[in-house]
């Protein structure tokens, strides 16, 4: 098993705990629940069971983020930016 390049940690303070995502131009957004947070990338816990596309966009506040999808196990899914 390779080391993380970035530390993963839970968001605190003023952190939202939510983000949204934009699968496709013109799609309505899916609103998740953001698990951990980190300058590489994010664990985020869908509402229910989709199937993403290799890459999205996340908004998290008022941050876009564009990403990849680099893992999932069941409503999880981990990405990076």
């Amino acid at each position: 098993m390779h080391p993380r390049r970035f530390a993963r940690v839970r968001p605190t303070g003023r952190v939202p705990n939510s983000v949204k995502l934009l699968l496709e131009p013109k799609a309505p957004l899916i609103e998740c629940r953001l698990v951990d947070y980190s300058a590489g990338g994010a664990c985020i816990e869908l509402p229910k069971a989709l199937v993403l596309p290799e890459r999205f966009e996340m908004f998290h506040g008022n941050i876009k983020k564009r990403c990849r999808r680099v893992w999932s196990r069941g409503l999880r899914v981990g990405v990076s930016f």
